[in-house]
């Protein structure tokens, strides 16, 4: 045992974790952290300029690195600037560890300065979080707070610190197991339950995978690949699952839901079996719920048994570990089809027609730059690079997800379930820290991008050369969108203009190196200038603000309800 500070524990303990690098904010309250920070440790700070940065930061690094991202704040408003990326960490299964300082023990409860209930506000959107009152409990919980952020189904988890706890002291020594006796995960698969749906799987004709993001977070993708390759199973990706299987696949039908293809939808209407993987069934994906795979057998793969049957029953649960799971089920799957092959020839063909019928398309237009030969041309211009995507949310999102061909899981990074505008920058800033080595490129919109465009001068000062795309169309554009289709074009408080700010302008103020193209004549040359500046860069694309995002299904509608480009072809509508 070694006799330090409190706050010099919280490092130690970091460190014996493997922490590499943290993001956060000095404040009042986590000063003592702070100081600790200045007389040493191997864990890198990133100086934010806002907690929310933080945050995200802390998800993108734990998105494309695989491990738990760490943000840090101080007390009262800290704290709180923190809740928007717990709450997408949450909604998204990202594990990540939140240390915020707190006022002093005897002044908890007393409206202090600063003070807030972080523990109490953030309950319901963490897996679990702790208010440390004692020195002596700093290691253990540290240890229980990362355990149990990586471990069954990732989360954020909150670790709350008296300022006195980390300015008393303590005989340091760091547990070398974890003692949570009510924290039992599942480590491994119902072997029957895996073998009914292999039997199900074999005794289908119209099959298909529906595959989520908990693929990658169980880093599961090769045993994914290896079953949809062994008993030729056509799948879908969701917007979280993207990259888990190779978009260039001819097995991937790409995204379901509210802006995926027609034919992905169709193919889960049509299915007479559902395999679920990691997904929760979203709203988004689903629609109306009652008319979600109709004639399906549903088989619900999950390492969180609260999400099977929660929102559509599944006939066949199976609640474990995902590699453990996929892999016993690609050997079953082989040995009941070594004895009874499967002819499925007419459902691939039936694929294949409506993917060649549907494809995702827009209007080129003279003179007007459209979004979606924005990302095609990025695409194109990093094709073979090792590359990272990341995302806000809204319109650009969407095109992206469309039009990106993402090869390997942990390359598109995109706030899903709580949808947060403002996600994209500083996830980038951490996807880099994350992978140094690779091209991290954030296609953002002009509203998100506002949202926390401060964290520019983070990536400038740190130098991780970042390139921000911004889709600019002067609009909130999906409430817009939205406006237009549903609100009988009343267009409530949406316009931003494509001016204001200079976003040229902003990047070089905040030390980055600022572009801007208007017409397609210039677009590559300029994308392709902001992806060899070796410079935190942003390229303000100033794209045709009336392009809509298609193809489209209502809020509440059935899946199968698209709406398309006007001027469709009205005998294309019909399933055949």
């Amino acid at each position: 045992m070694t006799r330090m500070l409190g706050s010099d524990a919280i490092l130690r303990s970091l460190e014996a974790e493997g922490v590499e690098i943290m993001f956060g904010i000095p404040g009042g309250a986590i000063l003592p952290t702070y100081d600790a920070i200045a007389r040493g440790t191997t864990v890198r700070h990133v100086l934010a300029r806002h907690e929310q940065g933080a945050g995200h930061m802390a998800e993108g690094y734990a998105r494309a690195s695989g491990k738990v991202g760490v943000a840090i704040a101080t007390s009262g408003p800290g704290a709180t600037n923190l809740v928007t990326p717990i709450a997408d960490a949450w909604m998204d299964s990202t594990p990540i560890v939140c240390i915020t300082g707190q006022v002093r023990s005897d002044l908890i409860g007393t409206d202090a300065f600063q003070e807030t209930d972080a523990t109490g506000i953030t309950m319901p959107i963490v897996k679990h979080s702790w208010l440390v009152q004692d020195v002596r409990e700093l290691p253990h919980t540290i240890k229980a707070a990362f355990h149990v952020a990586r471990t069954g189904r990732p989360g954020p988890v909150l670790v709350d610190i008296a300022k006195d706890v980390q300015e008393a002291e303590l005989d340091f020594s760091y547990p070398h197991e974890v003692n949570l006796p009510g924290w039992r995960p599942p480590s491994k698969v119902h072997e029957r339950q895996v073998h009914e749906a292999a039997k199900a799987i074999v005794e289908s004709r119209q099959p298909i995978v529906y595959a989520g993001g908990g693929v990658i977070n169980a880093n599961a993708s090769v045993e994914l690949l290896a079953l949809v390759e062994a008993a030729r199973l056509p799948a879908v990706v969701t917007l979280m699952g993207k990259g888990c299987l190779p978009d260039s696949h001819p097995l991937n039908y790409g995204a379901p839901g509210m802006h995926g293809s027609k034919y992905a939808n169709w193919a889960l209407n049509k299915a007479d079996l559902v395999i679920a993987v990691g997904t929760r069934f979203d709203d988004r994906v689903t629609g109306k719920v009652s008319a979600f795979a109709p004639g399906a057998k549903i088989i619900h793969f999950d390492i969180d048994a609260a999400e099977v049957g929660k929102i559509r029953t599944a006939d066949i649960p199976v609640v474990g570990p995902l590699k453990l799971a996929l892999a016993q089920l690609t050997r079953d799957v082989k040995a009941l089809e070594a004895r009874e092959p499967v002819d499925r020839t007419p459902w691939h063909a039936q694929l294949r027609e409506w993917r060649a019928l549907y494809p995702y398309k827009y209007r080129r237009s003279e003179g007007v730059l459209k979004p979606q030969t924005v990302i095609e041309t990025l695409r194109d211009l990093t094709a073979g690079s090792d590359v990272i995507w990341t995302t806000g949310v809204g319109q650009h999102q969407m095109w992206a997800m469309q039009y990106l061909v993402c090869e390997k899981p942990r390359t598109f990074i995109t706030s899903g379930g709580l949808g947060t505008m403002g996600y994209g920058l500083p996830a980038a800033v951490g996807a880099k820290a994350a992978r140094p080595e690779a091209t991290v490129v954030c296609i953002d919109g002009d509203g998100c991008f506002q949202m926390t465009c401060q964290e520019l001068a983070t990536a400038a000062l740190e130098r991780l050369p970042i390139v921000v795309v911004i889709i600019n169309n002067g609009w909130l554009g999906m409430v817009r969108q939205w406006q237009e289709l549903f609100y009988a074009e009343r267009y409530a408080e949406t316009h931003l203009t494509k001016q204001v700010p200079d976003y040229a302008q902003l990047a070089e103020a905040l030390g980055g190196a600022g572009f801007v193209v208007e017409s397609e004549d210039d677009l590559e040359s300029t994308l392709r200038a902001a992806l060899q500046s070796g410079r935190t860069a942003v390229v303000d694309a100033r794209v045709d603000p009336e392009e809509n995002c298609y193809p489209m299904v209502p809020a509440g509608a059935a899946s199968i309800d698209t709406i398309e480009l006007p001027d469709e072809d009205p005998a294309r509508e019909g399933i055949s």
